[in-house]
């Protein structure tokens, strides 16, 4: 790419993932600064220990004292050490304010030392003359271990050329042919370790030359150590930058950058690490070395100082487009990822920039310390980076999956697959969680601002990683239980007895009060467990959710009944959803049964609520068989033998009818003359039919008896109505005169 400046930005950037990966920014220098402050306090206090006891075994008085000191601190009892012993936790009584102001006041105090101590140095420095008689021939073999150094790696790179064209051509075709997911990631690794292998080949061949090419000179082989150490440590993040943008092997790149792109940024980048690396780890400690630390201190001054105003440059330079790729990026992202890219695109300059500023910082402190401070911080950020981004991208394209379960399996647990599928993103979501904090507690132990295996070692992180195992393996018991329950529930629900026939409405109602009653108790046992995990006192706890139950169920006597009424009714089976009762004098099919209550819808469309503690007495239509009891009164005009005779041929008729032959059970019960009356007399017969269906065989039955009687001239009983002789003469007399004109 060419390196004109007035190159449309929109060509040269594309996407910001390099940025996210590269300039990694955390405020510490203030954290530095306390370390170094640390250090060199526990120095200076040790060196005056040091003197103090040395003054002190000189003289014989104070030598004296000392051991009346020391026969007295042995003999003293444990009580007298009881108040020592408390003092430590008088100094964390302190407010966090307080601890804030102290923490500020000791940073500063030790920037200001180390500004003093630096200014110490320059001044107190050993001061060399320069020696062009042993400058020169230094320098020499020097710049020849330099050049066969350089010359043996890329000779060496161009040479393994091939094998990246091919690792990369497989990873892509991989890539198109959507093969195994693993082929892309393990080509791109694979040229890395590559990557690796050439520049500890390289570096192994830059030692081995030393020990042959260095005059027999100290120096110069201090010289060729110092460069060959410079050396690894900049080609090593020159390789992560391939890594990232592979600018030779656009088939090994792992993100969507174009070419151009991938060049501008390797070249820009991999110049300034080279001249920031260099000359802090060479050419400052040579000038220093050689001739003095005033000249190494205004050399490192310049070069740093040039260094991070080009690079504040080109990040505010490129500001607006990358954050234009960053939402960019952040619209094809998943939705984790999208707010993340979208925050970070907001700072990243910031961030880029206080990177570049600690670090001059920081170098003007220590020349080679600094950069590599610097260096391992940032790398160990990128690969903490890289692992955790590529387990939260796995972990939120399984989140969006759906497990599908075989039909067999749905067939026989039918909840089971909406049920994992509910789970299953809900754990991988905590997972997530926890992998991103984790990321998060990593990058500050790389950059020494939190010591994260330190808190390991402590009671309090101890504490922490139990608790949450305990809660996480808690809470996956309770859903594997729950869901392993549930299921086995939902499989008796849904099978098929041997007869072909489902469970009874009973055994349904049952089991469904009974999976509801579970999910209340699995959910209370694991909150309580939980809490106590965290470190709640459960015992106030339930002892107050005891009190509060027992005030309830003063308040709540009906209730109660209610569900020992039900759970009664329920045992008994005296009705289940879909039967035809008859409960406080309102008939109808029951639709709805709950814990207190039951629902019945009437003939006339009317939903009735009744409460179990309501019902006195249940008639239930749906028991085993039905009966209809037929009673037909015939005038008492007829004969009794004929009329029984024409009302079982009327039966039989019904027997033989196809539509409700199916619906009788056993035979008829013929109970003949039931009633005798002054103008009639009844007849019965009892015939037995399946439940709900006598209303069905009662209207057959009544047409059938009506169509035979009147076949046989047998009447039904009339209406009589008796009148007087005198009564009625004087009504019609009293009509015919009220007709008279």
């Amino acid at each position: 790419m060419p390196h004109n400046d007035r190159t449309p930005l929109a060509h040269r950037i594309q996407t910001p993932i390099f940025s996210a990966l590269l300039f990694i920014t955390i405020s510490l220098f203030s954290a530095f600064s306390h370390a170094a402050e640390e250090k060199s306090a526990a120095a200076d206090q040790q060196k005056a220990s040091y003197a103090a006891l040395a003054d002190i075994l000189q003289d014989d008085k104070a030598r004296a004292q000392l051991i009346t000191h020391l026969r007295e601190a042995a003999g003293t009892t444990p009580a007298a050490k009881a108040p020592d012993e408390n003092t430590a936790p008088q100094a964390e009584q302190l407010s966090l304010i307080d601890q804030l102001v102290d923490t500020t006041q000791q940073t500063a105090s030790g920037f200001m030392k180390r500004v003093q101590q630096l200014k110490d140095t320059i001044n107190s420095g050993p001061q060399h003359h320069f020696n062009a008689a042993r400058f020169f021939p230094a320098l020499g073999y020097f710049l020849l271990t330099v050049a066969v150094t350089f010359a043996f790696f890329h000779l060496i790179r161009r040479l393994i050329g091939p094998l990246y064209l091919r690792l990369g051509r497989w990873g892509n075709h991989a890539r198109l042919k959507e093969a195994h997911w693993y082929k892309l990631p393990a080509s791109i690794i694979g040229a890395f370790a590559v990557d690796l292998g050439i520049l500890l080949l390289t570096v192994a061949a830059g030692n081995l030359f030393t020990q042959y090419f260095n005059g027999g000179s100290p120096l110069i082989a201090r010289l060729q150590a110092l460069f060959l150490s410079a050396f690894a440590v900049i080609e090593f993040f020159k390789a992560v930058l391939r890594l990232i943008f592979a600018p030779g092997f656009s088939y090994l790149r792992p993100f969507p950058l174009a070419d151009v792109t991938a060049r501008y940024w390797n070249t820009r980048l991999a110049w300034v690490s080279g001249l920031i690396g260099y000359a802090l780890m060479v050419g400052v400690p040579v000038v220093a070395t050689q001739i003095n630390y005033t000249t190494a201190a205004v050399v490192n001054f310049v070069v740093m100082l040039a260094l991070t105003v080009y690079a504040s440059w080109l990040i505010l330079h490129n500001r607006r487009t990358i954050h234009h790729e960053f939402n960019l990026l952040a619209e094809r992202s998943m939705a984790f990822f999208s707010v993340i890219l979208r925050a970070l695109g907001h700072v990243w300059h910031l961030l880029a920039v206080s990177y570049f500023v600690v670090l001059f910082f920081l170098s003007q402190f220590d020349f080679a310390g600094s950069l590599r401070f610097m260096m391992a911080a940032t790398i160990k950020s990128l690969v903490i980076i890289g692992i955790g981004a590529l387990i939260s991208g796995l972990l939120s394209r399984w989140i969006n999956r759906r497990i599908t379960l075989p039909d067999d399996v749905n067939r026989r647990y039918p909840l089971l697959q909406k049920r994992i599928n509910s789970y299953i993103p809900a754990g991988l979501k905590i997972i997530r969680v926890l992998v991103v904090l984790s990321v998060t507690l990593s990058l500050l132990d790389a950059w020494q601002i939190f010591n994260l295996n330190k808190w390991f070692m402590t009671e309090t992180g101890e504490k922490v990683i139990s608790g949450l195992g305990h809660m996480l393996f808690i809470l996956c018991f309770a859903i594997v239980a729950w869901t392993l329950l549930a299921s086995v529930i939902e499989h008796r629900l849904a099978q098929e007895l041997s007869n072909g026939a489902r469970p009874s409405a009973r055994e349904r109602t049952l089991l469904t009060l009974f999976r509801n009653v579970l999910a209340i108790v699995i959910c209370t046992i694991t909150i309580m467990i939980m809490l106590s995990q965290v470190g709640l006192n459960i015992a106030p706890l339930l002892a107050g959710a005891g009190a509060l139950g027992l005030a309830v169920s003063f308040g709540a006597q009906t209730l109660v009944k209610d569900v020992i009424t039900g759970i009664f009714i329920q045992f008994e089976n005296g009705m289940n959803t879909g039967e035809y009762v008859t409960v406080m004098g309102i008939s109808g099919t029951v639709e709805r049964m709950t814990i207190r209550s039951i629902g019945l819808r009437d003939i006339y469309g009317v939903y009735h609520i009744v409460p179990y503690s309501s019902i006195t007495t249940l008639s239930n239509y749906e028991r085993e068989f039905g009966v209809y009891r037929a009673s037909y009164n015939v005038s008492r005009n007829e004969d009794v033998d004929a009329a029984n005779a024409v009302l079982r041929k009327a039966v039989e008729a019904l027997q033989q009818d196809e539509n409700i032959k199916p619906l009788l059970l056993g035979e008829p019960t013929y109970q003949g003359v039931v009633g005798l009356g002054d103008q009639f007399f009844t007849l019965r017969v009892l015939v037995r039919t399946k439940a709900l269906e006598q209303w069905t065989v009662q209207y057959a039955l009544d047409r059938l008896v009506k169509n035979h009687f009147a076949a046989a001239g047998i009447e039904m009983p009339r209406q009589a109505v008796q009148l007087y002789a005198d009564e009625a003469a004087s009504q019609l007399a009293t009509v015919q005169n009220g007709f008279k004109p």
